[in-house]
Parts: structure tokens; sequence; C-alpha cells
């Protein structure tokens, strides 16, 4: 798996995988021009969509209805260092049975993103000073 990063000046930046692209940009409070959601909004993202998958999975799984599934997800900032410190997944599926809320909870639980921020995985970070073909 692998995405490629390009800066597109000031704040903006280009990432592409797959053939999409997303931009993602700073708001003007940071020297932005909100042209695409931020870093952190976009680990957001990831750790939602991960979750509504699995969420969708589940209730596929099951003949169960996914209408008006929706992930909202959100978190906290925390300080020394800088960092996202807590998040807070809420999964909406309207017209479940409570007796498949464990289920969901199971399924979102197991995300890949969700497992990967709870077990840190190791980063490993290299400057590269040559020149690119």
């Amino acid at each position: 798996m692998e995405v490629r990063i390009q800066h597109l000046g000031n704040v903006k930046f280009e990432a592409t995988a797959r053939g999409h692209r997303v931009v993602c940009d700073q708001p003007p409070a940071n020297g932005g021009a909100d042209a695409g959601m931020t870093p952190p909004e976009f680990l957001l993202v990831s750790l939602g969509t991960c979750a509504g998958f699995y969420a969708a999975q589940y209730l596929k799984n099951h003949a169960l209805p996914a209408e008006g599934l929706e992930v909202n997800v959100s978190a906290e900032k925390a300080k020394q260092p800088a960092r996202l410190g807590q998040f807070r997944i809420q999964v909406i599926v309207p017209g479940l049975d409570e007796r498949h809320e464990a289920g969901i909870l199971r399924a979102v639980q197991a995300c890949l993103i969700h497992n990967t921020l709870l077990h840190a995985p190791a980063i490993e970070t290299v400057v590269n000073t040559a020149v690119l073909v």
C-alpha cells in the first residue's frame, strides 16, 4: 500500500493513490486557502470510513438494512508532544435491534485503522536529497 504526496505550493498538498486524488490544505488562520481537509481531519476520515465499512459489512452479513448508517468521529488535541489524544467514534444505525449493538461494536473495533491506532506501528522516516527522475 502506498500513496504519493506532492507539494502544490504554500501549505497545500496533493495525495494520489491508485488513480484517486485528494487535496490537503490548511485554513486561512494557518496560512492556507482552505482548499481541502487538514491532515488531522484526514486521519478522522480514515478512522470513520474504516469503521463505517466494518459496520456495513456486519449489517450485510446479517441481512440487515444499512440505510441511514452514519459514522461521526471526533478527536481532542493533546500536548507534549502535539497529537490527537482521544478519539470518539459514534456509529448511528437507525432502527437497529439492540441485540445487534454488541455485534456492530465488535465489527467496528476490528477495523484496520482502529487497530493501527491502538497498537502504534513502527514508523521509519527517510530524507532523500537526490534528484528524482
